[in-house]
């Protein structure tokens, strides 16, 4: 944009073609006014909560949900999320993915009751350590793993040993990406230029000195950028999935390993979010071969851990860097890591709840809800699309699946959103606070699907020109 060019107003932006945005805002105000009336429980608590946690949240994303004031949970079960006031809403959020295979899976649930009076960590190695990682090998088909914390950590330190293996200091990811809070991603293409984030807080040394940024689905830029002959390893999504989902266009990922291959770069897929694929993850359900990969929030069944395998190359690299190295902290794990709690999780979700079974019961449903959305959003004559992969499903504001991160954050509408998120919680959904993303769990069932789809459908109605 030139400096005398106008933007765009935003009743005007493209992805609220179609719709009557005075009364949108109305039906906002009346969303609003409805929520403080029938939550007092949760606004005492937000009341109560802003005297000693800092933004009166134990973490400020909980205030990104478009709500006057946080709502408080008191119980979650498998599909359901019950709330301080007492009500019982149907949870497609599931944690952002964290409680993927629902809250509280019941063999979870007897696992930690059980290892609750045999110790919780001890910073020595487990029966169930080793069981797990057989479980993963199996699974993933990489053969050596480590464990962290939550994803934000694996990554950290799969980066960490592939760097130190390769000798090569520089990452590439794909601009729009999402990996946790792990600093070296967090670098935007801007009119083709890599460019720090500027959200970044506390940020003090430059990303871009070894961080390299494309967009996804572009072969040519990915060779040009690997080219150079510095970059370590190319972390990604194999479907980008936290700016609003970006699926790889046929045949991107066999050319895309061929290129990264060709220039000695390794390949690391993080499958926190595209486990809701297949019980293998996306990667290995499409032919993709990564040296290594990283998984989070849902191999616990919710409980804070989370994996990284490594092919047997890496492996044998990762060992000699760290006994080349002098002595010292490696700057790799915590002394949680590995703890006896999330062990005894991992077992008891990778062998009782992240089943094919479970698959079987989700695919199915998600496919139910993307084909509902896409039949609400024509009815209502939205310029809107819907992308589903596995058990996720989300819509966004265009007409047209987007390619590349750029293409999805212009879809992207925090206000639209925000009103659209608070009128499905007021009539007893959840869905994802950021962008429009659900997820179908193994406890969901079709009447919880049709609850979405109805609620979602006068929501849709009260935001459009009336007929």
């Amino acid at each position: 944009m030139d400096g005398n060019s106008t933007p765009t107003p935003v009743s005007q932006r493209a992805g609220r073609a179609g719709l009557d945005w005075a009364r949108a805002q109305s039906f906002a105000a009346r969303e609003r006014e409805r929520y403080a009336r029938e939550n007092p429980a949760s606004a005492s608590l937000a009341s109560q909560a802003s005297h000693h946690l800092l933004f009166g949240v134990p973490l400020h994303w909980m205030n990104d949900w478009g709500t006057p004031f946080a709502l408080h949970v008191d119980h979650a079960q498998g599909a359901k999320v019950t709330d301080v006031d007492g009500h019982e809403r149907v949870d497609f959020c599931l944690g952002d993915t964290g409680a993927m295979f629902g809250h509280s899976p019941q063999p979870v649930a007897a696992a930690l009751q059980k290892q609750a009076t045999r110790g919780y960590t001890t910073m020595l190695a487990t029966t169930d350590a080793a069981q797990v990682a057989r479980l993963l090998a199996e699974r993933f088909g990489l053969p050596f793993w480590q464990f962290a914390l939550s994803a934000t950590d694996a990554n950290r330190y799969i980066v960490r040993w592939i760097r130190a293996a390769t000798g090569r200091r520089k990452l590439l990811v794909f601009n729009g990406c999402y990996h946790g809070t792990i600093e070296d991603v967090f670098v935007d293409l801007v009119d083709g230029h890599p460019v720090q984030r500027e959200s970044l807080l506390g940020q003090v040394h430059d990303l871009t000195a070894h961080t390299v940024v494309v967009e996804f689905n572009d072969l040519a830029a990915l060779d040009a950028a690997l080219s150079q002959g510095d970059v370590a390893c190319v972390l990604a999504e194999p479907v980008m999935t936290n700016i609003g989902m970006v699926l790889p266009d046929p045949g991107y990922w066999p050319q895309a390993q061929q290129i990264i291959r060709r220039h000695g770069v390794l390949l690391v897929m993080d499958e926190t979010h595209t486990i809701s694929t297949a019980p293998g993850g996306y990667a290995r359900t499409h032919g993709i071969e990564p040296d290594a990969l990283v998984l989070g929030k849902p191999v616990g069944g919710g409980v804070p851990c989370a994996v990284y395998g490594m092919s047997a190359q890496l492996a044998a690299l990762a060992v000699q860097a760290k006994r080349d190295a002098p002595p010292g902290h490696s700057g790799i794990g915590t002394t949680l890591t590995g703890n006896m709690l999330s062990m005894a999780a991992m077992k008891a979700a990778l062998a009782e709840v992240i089943t094919v079974p479970a698959y079987d019961h989700m695919l199915p449903l998600a496919e139910r809800l993307a084909n509902g959305i896409r039949a609400a959003i024509a009815r209502h004559g939205l310029p809107w699309c819907v992308t589903q992969v596995g058990a996720r499903v989300e819509f966004q504001f265009c007409a047209r699946p987007p390619r590349n991160g750029s293409e999805a954050e212009a879809a992207l509408d925090g206000e639209l959103e925000h009103l659209i998120h608070l009128g499905l919680l007021n009539r007893g959904v959840l869905i994802t606070p950021f962008h429009n993303m659900m997820l179908v769990c193994p406890a969901t069932t079709e009447d919880d699907v049709a609850h979405l789809l109805c609620a979602l459908d006068e929501v849709l109605a009260d935001i459009t020109p009336r007929v």
